[in-house]
C-alpha cells in the first residue's frame, strides 16, 4: 500500500529525518557519544521505566532502578508468575519503542510540544526518585545503593535539562529536541535488539541479556524472543510513522505549543 506524506506533515517530517540523521552522524563523529550521551541516559531511564511499569501493573514491587555511566541500566523487581516476568522482560525494548512512537503521534497530533518535554521531564524525575533513590533505601539493597549517587544525579540532570528546553527554548528547537528524543529512542532500541540477536545466537557470549530471562521463564530460545521483538518493534514503529505523515484531524493552534507563555485577552 503506498504511503504518502500530507503537505502539512512535510515541516515535521524534515526535522524528524534531521534528528535521526544527526543521530547516525554522531555514532561515527569522534567524541559523538559526548553529545549524544544526555539523550543515551534518557533512553535507558525509559527502557528501565518499561520494565518498573510492567511489574507494577502484573502485580510485582520494584526494588531498584538504576542507571550506570556507560549508559546501561538494571531494574531488580520481585518475580511473579511466567506471564508477569514475560511482560516485564519484553517491556524494556518495545517500552523505549512505543515511548518513541508515542512522542512522534503527539506532536503531530497538536499536542503542545512544551507539554510533551515537560511531561518527559516529569516521568524521568518520577522514575529516579521513586525507583533509584527511595525504593534502593527501603529496600536496603547494599548492590544497588551503590549506583545510586549516579542515577540520581543523571536523572535530575537529564529532567532539568528537558524542563529547561521546554521552558526557555524556542518552539522550533523544542520541536527538535523532541524529535532527536523519540529518534534516540527508536534507534537505540533497534541497536539494542541487534546486539540481543547476536548474543541470543548460537555464536553469542551467554552474557544475561531481557531474551535470557524470557527463556528462563518459557523454556524457548532466547533468540526466538528476540526475533519476536524486532518484529513487534518495527510494526509498533511502522503504526507510528503512518500516523505521523497522515494529515491532522483537526486545525492546529500555534499557542497550543506555548503552556508557559500566557494568551493575550481579545
Amino acid at each position: 500500500m503506498k504511503v504518502t506524506i500530507s503537505k502539512d506533515a512535510r515541516p515535521q517530517a524534515m526535522m524528524l529525518l534531521a534528528a535521526v540523521a544527526l543521530s547516525i552522524v554522531l555514532w561515527f563523529v569522534p567524541f559523538g557519544g559526548i553529545l549524544s550521551f544526555p539523550f543515551r541516559l534518557f533512553v535507558t531511564f525509559i527502557h528501565e521505566g518499561g520494565h518498573a511499569l510492567a511489574a507494577l501493573i502484573t502485580g510485582n514491587s520494584v526494588q531498584s532502578l538504576s542507571v550506570a555511566f556507560d549508559g546501561s541500566g538494571e531494574t531488580y523487581t520481585t518475580n511473579g508468575g511466567t506471564l508477569s516476568q514475560m511482560l516485564v522482560s519484553s517491556a524494556g525494548y518495545l517500552g523505549a519503542m512505543t515511548f518513541g512512537a508515542i512522542l512522534l503521534v503527539l506532536i503531530r497530533r497538536a499536542v503542545a510540544v512544551r507539554l510533551v518535554l515537560a511531561g518527559s521531564s516529569l516521568l524521568i524525575l518520577a522514575l529516579t526518585l521513586v525507583f533509584g533513590l527511595f525504593k534502593p533505601i527501603v529496600s536496603g539493597s547494599w548492590g544497588s545503593l551503590a549506583s545510586v549517587p549516579f542515577t540520581v544525579i543523571a536523572g535530575v540532570a537529564v529532567a532539568v535539562g528537558l524542563f529547561a528546553v521546554a521552558r526557555f527554548a524556542s518552539k522550533r528547537v523544542a520541536m527538535f529536541v523532541t524529535s532527536l528524543l523519540a529518534a534516540q529512542c527508536v534507534l537505540d532500541a533497534v541497536l539494542d535488539l541487534k546486539t540481543v540477536f547476536f548474543l541470543s545466537s548460537p555464536f553469542g557470549s551467554g552474557v544475561a541479556t531481557d531474551a535470557v530471562n524470557m527463556a528462563n521463564a518459557t523454556g524457548v530460545p532466547a533468540i526466538v524472543w528476540t526475533i519476536i521483538w524486532i518484529v513487534v518493534a518495527i510494526a509498533i514503529l511502522g503504526i507510528a510513522l503512518r500516523m505521523y505523515v497522515a494529515a491532522r484531524d483537526r486545525a492546529f493552534d500555534p499557542q497550543a505549543d506555548l503552556p508557559f507563555e500566557g494568551r493575550a485577552s481579545a
